[in-house]
C-alpha cells in the first residue's frame, strides 16, 4: 500500500515536472523575477538618475545682485539709498517657430497693460524716444554712443562694420527696422479680402505702445545668449500690479516676480546734478567696466547684461565703490527652466558696496538753492512791465513784457492746451479752444493762398508769418525733404531767400525743385518721375501734415493770438485757475474773478509766491548757479544748479513722459549750470590781469593810471564803463575797487608790446600764462561731468578785462577765487571726502589736492585783496553785514538781444578767509543782484539770517540800491 502511494506520488510529481504548463509557469516566474529586478534597479537603484536624464536636469550659477552703497554729506545725512521692491521679470521660454514672435509679443503688450494700469512704468532705457510732437528721435547726442547704439541694433560687432545705411538710420528707420518680421514682427498684416498681404511693422499699436514693446523685446534679445536669466520690465511696481500679475501668471509664460533693490533720493531736486542717478547697464559700459576689473586683478565678468549703474554725477563716477561684488547661488533646473534644487555649499554671499560721504553741507546746498531760486524769481518781477512788446536795442536791461509770460505759459507748458478739448474742461478752456481752432483755419488758409495763389515776397510779409514761413522751410530741412547738403550756398536764388528776402515761400520751393534740391523719396508720390507741380503739391500737402502735428508751430499761434488779443491775459489767467495747475490762493482768485486785480498784479502775484517758478516760465533769467569752496582745502560745500530735477523719476524705471518734458523744457533742467556752462568772466577776471600786471613788472603797488573813459592807444578805442569821464588817476588796488576796464586795457596793452612792437599774441600767452596759475587752463577737479575752460585766443587789450573769448564756468571761477582768498594755493576742488564699508570702517580718505602755489610777495596779495574788500564796501547792501567779505563783480555780455549775465565771486572773513563763493545768474541783467544773491548766502551760511527769514518777504523787491556797473 505504501509502495502504491509512493509509486503515485512520484508519477504525478514527474508528470508535473515534464508538463508544458509547469514549464511556462516557471519561465513566467523567471522573467517576472527579472522584471522585477528592473524596475527595482531603474527606480530605486538608478532612478535618481534616470530622472535627471528625463528632465534634462542642469546645473546652472545665478547671479545674486549686491545691494548698492549709501551716498552720504560730510555730516552723514542721508542722500542716496536702496530700499526693497518688487520687480516684474521675464524670461524667453517660448520655442523657435513661426509663432514665437506673435505669442511673446502678446505676452509682452498684455504684460505691459498690466504693469501700467496701476500706475507702474516700463523700464524705457532704450536709446530712442517720443519727442513732443510724437516722433521718434534719438535721445543720445554723442554721436560715438549712437554709432555703438547702432551697431548693436545691426548686429555688428564693430562700428566701422555698419553699412553706410545702417549708419546714417534715422529713429524711425531703426524702429521700422526693429518691428519688422526679421526682428520682432511688432505688427500685423494688412488685409485684402480674405487674403493677407504684406506685414506692417507697428499696425495695430500706437506709436507709444510700439516703443515700449521695442524695449522690452530689444533688452530680451540682448540676452538672449544666456538661459534661465529674465529681463527686467518694470522695477518698484505696487502691491496691485504684483497680485493682478500672479493671478494672471498661467497666461504670462516666462514671467515671474521678484525681490529687488530700487535707488532712492533724499532732496532730489537739490542734489540731482552732482549725485547723478543709476540705470540698466549699457553694452559699453559692460565692456569698460569689465576692462577696469580686469586690470584691478578680477576676473574680467564683474558686471553683466542685467546690472544697474550709476549714469552720471557720483553714481558714475564711484560706480565700482559703491557696486559692491555680486554673489552666485548654484542651482539645478529642469528642461522648463525651473529651479529644482540650490546648492548651498556650491553659493557665495553678495558683498555690500560701500558708502560714499561727500563735502556737501547738506543744509547748506538745499538753502542756497532755495535762495538763488528766490532771487531769481525777484530779478523777474523787478523787471516784467505791463507792456505788449518791447522793441529797444539795449541789451543790459531790457524789460520783460507781461505779454512774454502770458506765451510763456503756453510755450513752456505750464498750461495744458490738450485738456482744452477734454470733456472736464472749464468754461474758459472752451472758449479759448474755440478761437484758437478758428485762428488756426484762417492761419492755414492764408497760408495756403500764399503757396498756390499770392505769392508775396517774404520782406513784405507781416512779422508773424516771415516766422511762420521761415519755421515751415526749417521743418522741411529737418526732415530731409529739403537735401541741404544738395544746395549751392552761392547760388543767386538761394540768397535771394536767405538773405534778401526778395523772393516768395512758393518761388524757392519751386526752385528746389528745378535744381533737384528736393529729396522725392521723402515724398509719398504715385511715381519716383513725377512732374515739379505734383512734387510742389505733394509738398504743400505735406507742409500742413508737418504743421498739424508740430507743437513747436502750434505754439507760435498761440504767441500771435496772445499779441493781437485775441486771447486776453484774463483769460489765460482764468486758464490758470480751471486747470488747477498752481496752488493760487483763494483771496487772489476771488479778486480775479470780481476784477479788483490785473491779469499783470495776478501773474506778479504767482511769481513773487514761486507758484509759477523762473525755470518754468523759461523767460531770462531763468537758471543760476553758486559754488561754495573751503578756501583751506578745496572741499566744495555746496554745487547748485538751478533749475533741478527729480533723479527718482530717472533712476531704477525711468518716467519716460517725466524724461520727454525734461528733453522739451526751454529752462534745461538736465544741464548742470554750474558745471556745464560757460560765459565770459567779465570784471572778476580782473584779479588775473592784476596779478600778471604786477608778476610781470608792468606795473608796481604805486603806479597810477589816469581813466578819462576810453583807451586811446588802439584803433577803435574800447571804453571804460564811466564814459565819458571815467574815473581819474588809479593805482591797482583802486582799479579793483573801482573795476576800471581802461587800467586793465592799458595792462593788457603793455602785455602786448614785445620790443616796442605791438604783438597781440605775445599779450595773450602772457595772459594765458596767469590764468592757468590759478587753475583756469583746465577743469576743476570735481568728479562730475563739467565742461573744459577756454583762455582767451584773441584780443588781450578786451581779454584782460574778462572779455575776447574767456570763458569759464561757475566751478572753474570757485576754484580761482578760492586761489585768491588762500593767497596762492590752487587747489584742485573735489566733493568726495571719505569712503566707507557697510560697518562704516573708513577704507579711503580724500585729502587736499594741491595743483600749484602761486608764489606772489605778501604786499602783493594785500592790495588785490583791499581792492576786492573796497569793492563790497561800496555795496550799501553789504553794509549791515556783521561777516567782512571781499568780492569782485562782474557782467558779462553774450547777445545784443538779452540780457547780460550777472556773476560775483568772493570770499570771507575777509580778515582770515574760510570759505570762497562764486555766483553766476545767466541773462541776470546786473551783477549786483548775482551779489546779492551771495550776500544772503552768507549771511545764512554764518547763522546771520534763518533760510525762511532770506527768501520770504523779500522775493517781491530787491534791494534798488547801489546797482552800479562795473
Amino acid at each position: 500500500m505504501p509502495k502504491n502511494l509512493f509509486e503515485k506520488i512520484k508519477e504525478t510529481v514527474f508528470h508535473i515536472v515534464t508538463s508544458r504548463l509547469t514549464v511556462m509557469v516557471l519561465v513566467f516566474c523567471a522573467l517576472s523575477g527579472i522584471l522585477l529586478y528592473r524596475l527595482f534597479d531603474l527606480q530605486i537603484v538608478r532612478g535618481e538618475e534616470f530622472l535627471d536624464d528625463f528632465l534634462l536636469q542642469s546645473k546652472k550659477t545665478r547671479e545674486i545682485a549686491a545691494t548698492r552703497g549709501n551716498i552720504y554729506d560730510k555730516y552723514g545725512d542721508l542722500l542716496a539709498y536702496n530700499e526693497l521692491a518688487y520687480s516684474v521679470k521675464i524670461e524667453d521660454v517660448y520655442e523657435t517657430g513661426k509663432s514665437k514672435n506673435r505669442e511673446l509679443n502678446t505676452t509682452v503688450y498684455k504684460l505691459i497693460n498690466m504693469i501700467e494700469k496701476n500706475g507702474d512704468n516700463v523700464i524705457t532705457d532704450f536709446s530712442i524716444v517720443l519727442n513732443e510732437d510724437g516722433q521718434y528721435t534719438f535721445s543720445i547726442t554723442d554721436e560715438t554712443r549712437k554709432l555703438r547704439f547702432l551697431a548693436d541694433v545691426y548686429g555688428r560687432s564693430y562700428i566701422k562694420n555698419l553699412t553706410e545705411a545702417e549708419r546714417t538710420a534715422t529713429a524711425d528707420e531703426v524702429m521700422a527696422y526693429l518691428t519688422g518680421t526679421k526682428r520682432f514682427a511688432i505688427g500685423d498684416y494688412e488685409e485684402s479680402g480674405n487674403s493677407k498681404t504684406d506685414f506692417v511693422p507697428g499696425k495695430g499699436y500706437t506709436k507709444e505702445e510700439t516703443l515700449k514693446m521695442v524695449n522690452v523685446r530689444y533688452a530680451m534679445s540682448l540676452t538672449a545668449y544666456q538661459k534661465y536669466i529674465g529681463t527686467t520690465v518694470a522695477t518698484d511696481v505696487c502691491e496691485e500690479t504684483v497680485a493682478v500679475i500672479l493671478e494672471n501668471i498661467t497666461e504670462l509664460d516666462g514671467v515671474s516676480i521678484e525681490e529687488d533693490t530700487v535707488r532712492r533720493y533724499e532732496d532730489s531736486t537739490y542734489f540731482a546734478h552732482v549725485i547723478g542717478y543709476t540705470g540698466k547697464v549699457s553694452s559699453d559700459e559692460i565692456e569698460n567696466y569689465n576692462t577696469l576689473d580686469l586690470e584691478e586683478g578680477g576676473a574680467g565678468d564683474r558686471y553683466s547684461l542685467n546690472d544697474v549703474v550709476g549714469k552720471s554725477g557720483i553714481e558714475a563716477y564711484m560706480e565700482t565703490t559703491l557696486q559692491g561684488v555680486k554673489g552666485i547661488e548654484t542651482v539645478y533646473v529642469n528642461n522648463t527652466g525651473r529651479v529644482i534644487s540650490i546648492m548651498e555649499e556650491e553659493s557665495r554671499e553678495a558683498v555690500t558696496g560701500n558708502d560714499v560721504y561727500l563735502t556737501l553741507d547738506k543744509e547748506l546746498q538745499i538753502a542756497v538753492y532755495n535762495i538763488l531760486e528766490q532771487k531769481i524769481a525777484g530779478i523777474l518781477i523787478e523787471n516784467i512791465q505791463n507792456i505788449k512788446e518791447y522793441k529797444g536795442t539795449s541789451s543790459s536791461n531790457p524789460p520783460i513784457p507781461i505779454y512774454d509770460v502770458y506765451f510763456a505759459l503756453f510755450n513752456n507748458g505750464i498750461i495744458n492746451t490738450e485738456h482744452f478739448a477734454d470733456e472736464t474742461a472749464g468754461e474758459t478752456e472752451k472758449l479759448v479752444l474755440e478761437k484758437y481752432l478758428a485762428y488756426k483755419d484762417t492761419t492755414y488758409a492764408k497760408l495756403r493762398e500764399e503757396l498756390e495763389e499770392k505769392n508775396t515776397p517774404y520782406e513784405r510779409l507781416n512779422q508773424e508769418y516771415q516766422v511762420y514761413e521761415s519755421n515751415i522751410v526749417t521743418y522741411l530741412e529737418n526732415r530731409g525733404i529739403i537735401d541741404t547738403s544738395r544746395i549751392d550756398g552761392k547760388d543767386a536764388t538761394y540768397l535771394a531767400w536767405k538773405n534778401d528776402e526778395t523772393i516768395s515761400l512758393a518761388e524757392y520751393l519751386r526752385y528746389l525743385i528745378s535744381m533737384n534740391w528736393i529729396d522725392v523719396t521723402a515724398l509719398d508720390l504715385n511715381s519716383q518721375y513725377s512732374d515739379s507741380d505734383e512734387i510742389y503739391n505733394t509738398i504743400v500737402e505735406v507742409i500742413f501734415e508737418i504743421l498739424d502735428y508740430t507743437t513747436d508751430f502750434q505754439k507760435k499761434m498761440y504767441r500771435y493770438m496772445i499779441k493781437s488779443d485775441v486771447i486776453t491775459g484774463r483769460q489765460i489767467c482764468y486758464v490758470l485757475c480751471e486747470q488747477g495747475l498752481v496752488d493760487i490762493s483763494e483771496e487772489d482768485v476771488n479778486l480775479l474773478y470780481a476784477n479788483r486785480i490785473t491779469p499783470y498784479q495776478f501773474m506778479l502775484n504767482r511769481i513773487s509766491s514761486l507758484e509759477i517758478t523762473p525755470a518754468q516760465l523759461a523767460l531770462d533769467p531763468y537758471s543760476g548757479s553758486v559754488v561754495i569752496t573751503d578756501v583751506n582745502t578745496g572741499d566744495v560745500l555746496a554745487l547748485v544748479s538751478y533749475p533741478g530735477y527729480d533723479n527718482n523719476k530717472m533712476a531704477n524705471s525711468v518716467d519716460a513722459e517725466y524724461f520727454a518734458r525734461l528733453n522739451a523744457d526751454k529752462s534745461s533742467p538736465l544741464l548742470n549750470y554750474a558745471t556745464q556752462q560757460r560765459t565770459a568772466p567779465g570784471s572778476t577776471f580782473k584779479m588775473v590781469s592784476a596779478t600778471a600786471a604786477l608778476l610781470e613788472g608792468l606795473v608796481t603797488l604805486n603806479t597810477t593810471y589816469p581813466c578819462h573813459g576810453e583807451f586811446t592807444l588802439v584803433t577803435p578805442s574800447p571804453k571804460c564803463w564811466i564814459y565819458p569821464g571815467g574815473h581819474g588817476a588809479l593805482n591797482l588796488t583802486g582799479a579793483i575797487q573801482r573795476s576800471c576796464n581802461t587800467y586793465f586795457y592799458d595792462v593788457g596793452y603793455r602785455m602786448s608790446m614785445l620790443d616796442g612792437s605791438y604783438d597781440a599774441q605775445a599779450g595773450l600767452d602772457t595772459l594765458a600764462k596767469y590764468a592757468d596759475m590759478y587753475g583756469l587752463s583746465e577743469k576743476s577737479g570735481v568728479q562730475i561731468s563739467e565742461w573744459m575752460p577756454e583762455v582767451s585766443s584773441e584780443l588781450p587789450i578786451q581779454s584782460a578785462i574778462g572779455q575776447g573769448t574767456n570763458s569759464f564756468t561757475t566751478v572753474g571761477l570757485a576754484k580761482y577765487v578760492t586761489a585768491v582768498a588762500n593767497s596762492g594755493t590752487c587747489y584742485n576742488l573735489t566733493l568726495l571726502d571719505k569712503v566707507t564699508d557697510a560697518g562704516q570702517n573708513v577704507l579711503t580718505e580724500y585729502e587736499p589736492d594741491v595743483r600749484n602755489t602761486i608764489d606772489m610777495p605778501q604786499s602783493y596779495w594785500d592790495a588785490i585783496h583791499l581792492g576786492m574788500r573796497r569793492v563790497v564796501e561800496n555795496k550799501t547792501y553789504f553794509s549791515n553785514l556783521a561777516v567782512n567779505v571781499a568780492g569782485k563783480t562782474g557782467t558779462a555780455q553774450e547777445s545784443k538781444s538779452r540780457a547780460d549775465h550777472a556773476l560775483f565771486v568772493c570770499y570771507a572773513p575777509y580778515e582770515s578767509p574760510e570759505i570762497a563763493v562764486a555766483t553766476r545768474i545767466a541773462f541776470g541783467y546786473s551783477s549786483d543782484y548775482a551779489a546779492q544773491t551771495t550776500r544772503d548766502v552768507i549771511r545764512y551760511y554764518y547763522g546771520l539770517a534763518e533760510e525762511e527769514e532770506l527768501i520770504t518777504g523779500e522775493a517781491d523787491q530787491l534791494d534798488a540800491a547801489g546797482h552800479n556797473n562795473d
